[in-house]
């Protein structure tokens, strides 16, 4: 029996000419070669990757990162501290001592750490007067700890809502039965205006002071 080549056999089944099927015999048959230098390529990159510790970056204003960067560092992953926006006054920052010098108000509402701060600087320029602070969650009353803790504190953080939404604030935050319930409620200018509506709705009287705005970092150190 004659003796046929593989080739001759591949060529006689195949719609392709000869000289094309053995460009694509030559050009296929490093393939398994190259598929196997990729796979232990990428399996060497993982393996890599995987005992390195992963990276996270926290872009808060630099120094307002630390409880975060804390909780991250028990899970050994290491932080780099980015900060992308700052904290500036705002058009009613100036205002806002003298407002609580010269007005009572049944409550005030603080909505945010860097609400608290700004607020308690011209709380202290004001000499300290009796407040009521209603805050939106447990992260704002925080800011109040320390003076709190005084004995002779003037500040009584009095209300906090089921929920730590501005919405949920709004429809809460009691009136003590009182018709007329003055509200000061110093914000952010980016804030929205939920609050204030939601209180207006109610039959509150609400003063918004602007007293800090939040703004790009024109220059970052690392």
């Amino acid at each position: 029996m004659a003796q046929v080549s593989l080739f001759s056999l591949f060529s006689l089944s195949s719609p392709f000419p000869a000289s094309a099927v053995s460009s694509r015999l030559r050009l296929n048959r490093p393939l398994p070669f190259q598929f196997s230098r990729i796979q232990a390529s990428s399996d060497a990159t993982s393996a890599s990757a995987s005992n390195s510790n992963p990276k996270v970056v926290v872009t808060r204003e630099r120094g307002k990162n630390g409880k975060l960067i804390k909780a991250l560092a028990k899970h050994r992953i290491d932080c780099l501290e980015l900060p992308l926006i700052q904290h500036a006054q705002g058009p009613d920052t100036d205002r806002l001592s003298s407002v609580l010098n010269d007005t009572i108000f049944d409550w005030i509402i603080i909505t945010s750490p860097e609400a608290g701060s700004v607020f308690l600087e011209a709380w202290k320029e004001a000499g300290t007067p009796n407040v009521r602070i209603g805050v939106v969650g447990a992260g704002t009353a925080s800011i109040f700890e320390e003076v709190i803790q005084s004995s002779k504190c003037s500040l009584d953080v009095a209300f906090s809502p089921s929920k730590a939404t501005g919405k949920i604030l709004a429809s809460e935050l009691p009136k003590n039965g009182k018709k007329k319930c003055t509200v000061l409620y110093p914000a952010s200018a980016k804030a929205s205006n939920e609050i204030e509506e939601g209180l207006s709705n109610r039959g509150f009287e609400v003063v918004r002071l602007n007293t800090y705005t939040t703004v790009s970092v024109s220059m970052l150190a690392l």
